[in-house]
């Protein structure tokens, strides 16, 4: 298969590349192509000076890495194998899977001739002790599927209508293996159900948390996928399933969710007092880690358009670096505060067309209750760009596809 470029990323990795002190990880939903990139980074590194022996990767998810899955073989194995003249790279894939891995990974990282990636699928993996054995030691990329721009460029679709590449986008999904199988539903299908949807629920949830009943799982998945862009609670989605005839206690629920979330299956995006500054801790909005597992999950796309839109530019929202929450002003709803890491905010209101003059008017309203200066989007699937009372209209699928931006 060819590797489809993940430009942003690699630069992010090639950005730490001088500061081996520090400990790489490569975190998202499985398959989203962590693998990849520490590929394409050691591409990098082969074409920049850097030799053969001075890289050691391990994918242990392969069978033949089976006696790496013991901490104490694999740091003596790394330790035999290292070139002692020069800088060592050491990838560890899904390290999750070997044994007491935290030591290990200490152990190496204190080494001056080491400079460490890794990748992981679990979040639950990378808390707690890590963060203390490493003594904040280390840096996250968080990797999502193929963005809207990289699917573009990545598969053999056209550039040239930007509509039908998007309807094929969020019915194919973003995950780059799906890529390969050139269109063919049922091969999407059965990948994106039995190999990403069932491994990470088998794998990093029902595991994990020593499930005997995965189907009532399956019923929090599919309301959860189902009601995205929606306020969620617990209790709501308890009410929610008991209407389906469905009871599970919100305490279970909540076990639910936490495997979803730290699987990166699904994201949390919380609620945000635009006036008084602060998070509000009630009725979060959840959004699935790429909108083609979710149409694969019922069976068609044609549902929904508006919140899988939705669900789009927020991803694409993460992507671009950005902290992300729904923003309450008043009795009013914005989509999206997005703050950049330097602290500057920007906000965003998403509809699938406003070209109804009460559709505008209702979705101008929230972003004009705003009173501060910061800039304000209304994403449409409309062509072209205005500007109405200082908000800046943009065709969402070329704000996706990087070729209208914010500053524009």
């Amino acid at each position: 298969m060819t590797l489809i470029d993940r430009p942003e990323y690699l630069e992010k990795l090639k950005m730490w590349l001088e500061y081996a002190d520090l400990v790489k990880i490569v975190t998202g939903v499985r398959r989203c192509g962590k693998s990849t990139l520490l590929t394409l980074l050691q591409k990098h590194l082969l074409a920049n000076g850097v030799e053969k022996n001075q890289i050691q990767e391990f994918q242990f998810e392969l069978s033949e890495n089976e006696e790496f899955l013991d901490c104490k073989n694999l740091h003596s194995h790394i330790l035999k194998n290292l070139n002692p003249e020069k800088m060592n790279y050491v990838f560890l894939d899904e390290i999750q899977y070997v044994n007491e891995w935290q030591k290990t990974v200490n152990s190496l990282r204190m080494r001056p001739n080491i400079d460490l990636y890794l990748t992981g699928s679990n979040a639950y993996m990378f808390s707690g002790e890590l963060a203390t054995l490493l003594g904040g030691r280390y840096v996250e990329i968080k990797m999502l599927p193929l963005s809207f721009k990289e699917y573009v460029s990545g598969s053999n679709v056209s550039s040239d209508n930007l509509q039908q590449t998007y309807e094929k986008y969020i019915r194919e999904s973003g995950f780059p293996q799906t890529v390969a199988f050139s269109g063919n539903r049922q091969l999407i299908s059965d990948y994106l159900i039995n190999t990403v949807y069932q491994n990470t629920i088998q794998k990093d949830i029902v595991k994990r948390f020593k499930l005997k009943d995965p189907v009532r799982l399956d019923n929090v998945v599919r309301y959860m996928f189902d009601n995205i862009g929606n306020e969620t609670s617990l209790r709501g989605i308890e009410r929610g399933l008991k209407a389906d005839g469905i009871s599970i206690s919100p305490t279970t629920i909540d076990i639910y969710v936490k495997g979803l979330l730290d699987s990166y299956l699904m994201h949390k995006c919380d609620r945000y007092d635009i006036k008084g500054k602060k998070i509000l801790q009630l009725n979060s909005k959840y959004y699935v880690a790429d909108v083609g597992l979710r149409t694969a999950s019922f069976g068609r796309a044609d549902r929904d358009f508006g919140y899988m839109l939705e669900n789009v530019v927020y991803l694409e929202l993460l992507r671009r670096g950005y902290q992300v929450s729904v923003g309450k002003i008043k009795d009013v709803e914005v989509d999206f505060v997005a703050v950049k890491p330097e602290g500057e905010v920007e906000y965003y209101q998403v509809a699938l067309t406003a070209l109804d003059p009460a559709t505008l008017q209702r979705e101008l309203a929230s972003l004009e209750e705003i009173q501060d200066n910061y800039p304000k989007f209304l994403l449409t699937m409309d062509y072209g760009s205005s500007i109405n009372n200082g908000i800046k209209r943009l065709n969402a699928l070329e704000w996706l596809a990087h070729t209208a931006f914010p500053s524009q």
